[in-house]
């Protein structure tokens, strides 16, 4: 079997192509949860916490001279995307959360018993008949 054929087989199975639409859905769905985070949700934090930006948050390491812009570490970044990833996080884990409770709502709805078609009924009589004949 040659190289362009076995790549071939592995590229069309099912598992592969459901995984690149999840993948594609998924960058997709990242750009509404980004949305979410960056437009739903962050501004009220910011209020509840006095408006500030973590993303300003830096240390100076070498100062502007001339040309040469300041070399600074911008922890104020990586706090402010610590933060989003909590969110997310927590936003999924609920989203999750409730369809795993519907999940198990639906699992535990009592079903009725099947209700015996007429040719069953019928069979079960035959039967039930049968052994009381042979009991005498």
């Amino acid at each position: 079997m040659s190289v362009l054929s076995e790549f071939k087989t592995f590229a069309v199975k099912g598992n592969v192509v459901d995984m690149a639409v999840g993948i594609i859905i998924g960058a997709a769905f990242g750009n509404i949860v980004g949305s979410f985070v960056g437009d739903v949700i962050m501004p009220p934090i910011g209020l509840l916490i006095g408006g500030v930006d973590f993303s300003d948050l830096a240390i100076v390491l070498k100062a502007a001279e001339g040309d040469i812009q300041a070399v600074t570490l911008n922890y104020g970044k990586f706090l402010q995307s610590i933060l989003d990833f909590l969110i997310v996080a927590f936003a999924i884990f609920m989203g999750v959360k409730v369809i795993n409770r519907l999940k198990r709502e639906e699992a535990a709805a009592p079903t009725k018993p099947a209700v015996p078609t007429q040719d069953q009924q019928l069979l079960s009589e035959i039967r039930d008949l049968l052994k009381a004949q042979q009991a005498k």
